[in-house]
């Protein structure tokens, strides 16, 4: 079975972009978890600083899974100029 690439490098930059159901599938996943984190985060917390403190570290371990999903399952990374 052929190995198929979920996400395709970008022409101009680094990064990726969805190139399959499957890749689809992941990234609208991850804006419904982050969504979902958001309004669960905001509903519970009285401050603005609670609510930083709680959102900004869960992003960012959310957005590290995100990458790795897309380095394991995408072309590989590189600076594109075009």
């Amino acid at each position: 079975m052929k190995n198929k690439i979920w996400f395709k490098a970008k022409q101009y930059g680094w990064g990726w972009y969805p190139n399959t159901w499957q890749g689809w599938l992941i990234t609208l996943g991850f804006i419904a978890i982050i969504s979902f984190n958001a309004y669960r985060i905001d509903s519970g917390s009285n401050s603005v600083g609670g609510i930083l403190t709680n959102f900004i570290p869960q992003t960012f371990i959310l957005t590290l899974i995100l990458i790795g999903i897309c380095y394991l399952k995408g072309e590989k990374p590189r600076w594109r100029w075009g």
